[in-house]
């Protein structure tokens, strides 16, 4: 059996107000699905209240508008639970850098961060290894490629789902990349996650 398979994977995507976590942009939206041997087991999804106004721009693009995140929970009470929930897995996201880099900002602003021992894993690096004719690596467009359904684009749960579709046929091409374990899988995909030191909390883990 594909021993990759056997681990457990997180996949999650955020939904924010900008690009740019140093320019003052936030999460708005988070959702992750956690993937037990391959079937989806549990999800988390929640709006989250950045405490800044929102862009015309990112309402655009994500269409979340200021009422629906007026009342959400802010970042310090849902960012602690989605750790939890995906705590003993693999962290999995398409342009993971862009997440993980938000989540481990916001955390950051609540004296938090993400466990040492959490991988990281980027579908798009897997995309590029696997499928390197592809003209372009957009989620929207891998799925297509990958022949993966796609209904809503840019709120978090809807990019999630295509997400876990898109990793779970890079997954079935790994071992014709002799690829055959999560730690390979990690070393060659994997994507470092930020430190950021902004809260003179001594709190080094949540649990």
């Amino acid at each position: 059996m594909f021993k990759a398979l056997e681990s457990e994977y997180v996949v999650f995507d955020v939904e924010t107000t900008g690009l740019s976590v140093i320019e003052g942009d936030r999460i708005i939206e988070i959702a992750a699905l956690r993937l037990k041997n391959g079937v989806l087991a549990e999800r988390i999804v929640s709006l989250v209240n950045p405490g800044r106004p929102l862009s015309a721009g990112a309402q655009d693009v994500n269409g979340i508008t200021e009422e629906m995140v007026r009342e959400a929970p802010p970042a310090s009470e849902v960012l602690p639970r989605m750790i939890e929930f995906s705590s003993h897995a693999c962290l999995v996201a398409h342009n993971a850098s862009f997440d993980i880099k938000f989540l481990a900002y916001e955390l950051a602003l609540s004296g938090r961060k993400l466990y040492d021992a959490t991988p990281v894993i980027d579908t798009i690096k897997m995309a590029k290894a696997f499928l390197p004719y592809l003209s372009s690596y957009r989620l929207g467009a891998l799925a297509n490629s990958l022949g993966v359904k796609i209904g809503i684009a840019h709120r978090a749960e809807a990019d999630v789902e295509i997400t876990v579709s898109v990793f779970q046929r890079l997954l079935s091409m790994a071992e014709d990349h002799n690829i055959h374990d999560l730690k390979t899988l990690v070393a060659r995909f994997g994507v470092e996650k930020p430190s950021f030191k902004l809260n003179n909390s001594s709190q080094d883990s949540f649990f």
